[in-house]
C-alpha cells in the first residue's frame, strides 16, 4: 500500500510539473515571469489572480480552485473572516461581502457536532488560535479535543497560518499566556474562547465569544474528546476587576463590553470556588508566537495544521484517505499567498489525500502551507468581473455552502496610499 501510495503522489506531482511553466508565468510563485503567461489564469483585483487545475490520480481527477495574492502589493491584506464573535457560523460568502472582502477560504476545523455529549450544545467554535486586526479571539483547545485528520508527527492544534505586522505571511504557532490574580493566589489561565478547557485548568470567555453555551469547555480530557464532561466545575462573572456573580455550573448568554467569565473544571473550579461576591479578580492574557519565530506580533491568524515546511512535506501525512480538502501556502519569502479549495462536485469528488495535498501545495511554489476543513466546508469564493459581490467558484460537496466559523479574507484597497 506504501508502494502504491508513494506512486500516485509520483504521478501527481509530474503531471504538476507540466503545467507549472504557465503557472509561474502567471502567478511568480516559484520563480522569474515566463514570456508567456498563461490566459487560464484571470485577475480579480491588483495583486489577485484566480485559475483552476485539474490534478488527475489513480482515483480519478481532482479539480483545484486557486486564488494567489501578491502581499507586495501595498495595496493587497490579508484578514480573519468571521460571523463577529467565536461560537457562530455563517456562509463564506455572507462572511466575506460582510467584510468588503476580494476573495477568500473557509478556515478552521471547528466543533461541529456533539453526539457523544447528549444535551451538550455544539458551539461551532474553531479548533486553533484566532486573531483578527491584532486582537487575540480564541486559543487553541487541547490536541485531544480536536476535530479534523490526526495531527502529523511534531505539531499541535496551536499551529497558524497568519501575517504579521511586517506584512509577511507564515505558517507559525501562537501558544496562550496569562493568569487569573485573586486574594488567594495567582494561577495559569488555561483557555480563552474556547470549546474545550484543558483538565483541571480555569479558562476565559469574553465578549467575543458569543451567546453560546458555555457547558462544552467543561466535557471530554485533554486526550479524549467524546470523555464524560466534568463534575466539578464553577463559574465566576468578572466585571470592573470584581467579581459580581458566581455559578455551581457554565451558564449562556451573550457577555457585556467589560465583562469576563471565568469557567474553572476540577482543580480549576475548586480555586474559584473560593471567590465571593465583591472579591478582587484580576484576568490578563495573550497569544504569543512560539516555535521558528518567537517574538512574531501577528495581525491575522487563523487555525490549521502544518503540511509543508521548509518547501518539504512532513513525515507521517495521510497518504491513504482522500478527500476534499483546503490549503493555504505562502511561498516568495512570505509575500505570495496561495489559497486552495478543491470542488466537490460530483465527477471531482475523489479529492486528494494529505500527503498528496502537501506536493500539490510544494510545486505551485510555496515553502510552507497548512491544511484547512475540507469536506462539505470547502468553499472559495471571489468578485467576478464587475459584481459588488462573491461568487462561490467550486461546488461545495453538500450541494450548498456549509456555515462555518471562519475563513480567510482577501482585500484590494482601490490605491497604494
Amino acid at each position: 500500500m506504501r508502494r502504491r501510495t508513494a506512486t500516485r503522489g509520483a504521478r501527481t506531482r509530474t503531471v504538476l510539473l507540466l503545467v507549472m511553466a504557465s503557472l509561474v508565468g502567471a502567478t511568480g510563485l516559484a520563480g522569474a515571469p515566463s514570456a508567456a503567461p498563461a490566459p487560464a489564469w484571470s485577475e480579480v483585483a491588483s495583486g489577485v489572480t484566480y485559475r483552476t487545475m485539474d490534478i488527475p490520480s489513480g482515483r480519478g481527477t481532482a479539480r483545484a480552485h486557486l486564488l494567489s495574492a501578491d502581499l507586495a502589493d501595498a495595496r493587497v491584506s490579508v484578514g480573519l473572516l468571521y460571523p463577529g464573535v467565536v461560537a457562530a457560523r455563517s456562509a463564506l460568502s455572507a462572511l466575506a461581502d460582510g467584510a468588503g472582502a476580494t476573495g477568500g477560504i473557509n478556515g478552521d476545523f471547528f466543533n461541529l457536532t456533539e453526539a457523544q455529549h447528549p444535551g451538550v450544545e455544539a458551539t461551532g467554535a474553531p479548533v486553533g488560535p484566532a486573531v483578527a486586526d491584532g486582537r487575540p479571539l480564541k486559543a487553541a483547545v487541547p490536541d485531544g479535543q480536536r476535530f479534523g485528520p490526526a495531527l502529523p508527527p511534531g505539531t499541535n492544534a496551536r499551529q497558524v497560518l497568519g501575517v504579521g505586522d511586517d506584512g509577511k505571511a507564515r505558517v507559525g504557532e501562537l501558544v496562550l499566556e496569562g493568569a487569573v490574580s485573586t486574594p488567594y493566589g495567582k494561577f495559569p489561565l488555561g483557555g480563552l474562547n474556547q470549546y474545550a478547557l484543558p483538565v483541571g485548568s480555569v479558562g476565559v470567555f469574553t465578549e467575543d465569544w458569543g451567546g453560546a453555551s458555555r457547558v462544552r469547555a467543561t466535557c471530554g480530557t485533554d486526550t479524549q474528546r467524546s470523555a464524560p464532561c466534568s463534575a466539578e466545575t464553577y463559574e465566576v462573572t468578572v466585571r470592573g476587576g470584581k467579581v459580581v456573580a458566581v455559578a455551581e455550573a457554565p451558564g449562556r448568554g451573550v457577555i457585556e463590553p467589560g465583562t469576563q467569565v471565568v469557567v474553572g473544571r476540577e482543580a480549576g473550579a475548586r480555586e474559584l470556588r473560593k471567590l465571593a461576591v465583591g472579591d478582587l479578580v484580576g484576568v490578563r492574557y495573550a497569544l504569543v508566537a512560539a516555535g521558528a519565530e518567537p517574538g512574531v506580533s501577528y495581525r491575522f491568524a487563523v487555525g490549521g495544521f502544518p503540511v509543508l515546511r521548509g518547501g518539504e512535506p512532513l513525515g507521517g501525512l495521510d497518504g491513504v484517505t482522500a478527500a476534499v480538502r483546503t490549503a493555504a501556502g505562502v511561498g516568495a519569502d512570505g509575500k505570495r499567498l496561495v489559497l486552495l479549495a478543491l470542488d466537490g462536485g460530483a465527477e471531482f469528488r475523489s479529492g486528494l489525500t494529505v500527503a498528496e495535498l502537501a506536493a500539490v501545495m510544494r510545486d505551485l511554489g510555496a515553502s510552507e502551507a497548512v491544511n484547512l476543513d475540507g469536506g462539505g466546508s470547502s468553499t472559495l469564493v471571489a468578485r467576478v468581473g464587475e459584481a459588488t459581490k462573491v461568487s462561490v467558484l467550486n461546488h461545495p460537496s453538500g450541494g450548498v455552502q456549509r456555515a462555518v466559523p471562519n475563513g480567510i479574507g482577501l482585500f484590494v484597497r482601490p490605491d497604494a496610499a
